[in-house]
């Protein structure tokens, strides 16, 4: 499974502006929402921060995975933000965060849903990766960097 399929150039952001949970949340869900994906701004929104606030989605080493199983969304969608100064979200290691992974999916899709989140862990498990994505400078660059699973 290529993981760029659920994503494009436009739902890429290099220089979050954000400064704290919530607003990268509001901030990559405004991102992900140009996406003809989404049905459902609003309701995006609120499904993300109630499954933020059963436990974090920091998961450390600098990334999160801010997501959502929702009816506001026709398919899976990803969007990436970085940060280059790091954003306290209540990681799991304590440590701010500069990668960001929002992805949202429909309701019935479950094991799809799965699939890309494990993907996408397994990915930023290497330190190699993290930095390809921390140096990234184009939007094509992140796109193929999800796509390099072996």
């Amino acid at each position: 499974m290529k993981l760029s399929k659920f994503s494009d150039e436009s739902l890429i952001a290099f220089n979050l502006h954000a400064t704290n949970k919530d607003e990268v949340i509001e901030e990559l869900v405004d991102l992900v929402s140009t996406s003809n994906m989404v049905k459902d701004h609003d309701q995006l929104l609120r499904d993300v921060k109630e499954r933020e606030n059963l436990v974090t989605t920091g998961v450390g080493y600098g990334v999160a995975f801010p997501h959502a199983k929702t009816k506001a969304v026709k398919g899976i969608v990803i969007a990436f933000g970085r940060s280059s100064e790091g954003i306290d979200f209540d990681a799991m290691d304590h440590q701010p965060v500069c990668l960001f992974f929002l992805i949202a999916a429909p309701e019935d899709a479950i094991g799809a849903h799965l699939n890309v989140m494990a993907r996408l862990s397994y990915l930023m498990k290497s330190e190699e990766n993290r930095n390809k994505l921390m140096e990234a400078s184009s939007p094509g660059d992140v796109l193929a960097l999800m796509d390099n699973i072996d």
